[in-house]
């Protein structure tokens, strides 16, 4: 690597640094309010994602027994 592109790296990451910080500013941020219901959609869709996922080894696991004990 040559002294020139060494150089240039420091303008890069402030360059960058200053491109996020103007990014930041135009994102639209979710209310309290939003962050809360999406939260509490997460956490029921994932209960009810592992309540299936439970019963299917349940149901699974008492047919291999019922094969099993044939």
């Amino acid at each position: 690597m040559n002294l020139s592109k060494l150089q240039k790296i420091p303008n890069s990451i402030i360059s960058y640094l200053k491109e996020s910080k103007a990014e930041m500013k135009t994102v639209s941020w979710p209310t309290k309010k939003e962050t809360l219901h999406y939260t509490l959609v997460v956490i029921v869709i994932s209960l009810v994602v592992a309540a299936l996922l439970g019963g299917f080894d349940y149901l699974f696991q008492f047919f291999i027994k019922m094969l099993i004990h044939k």
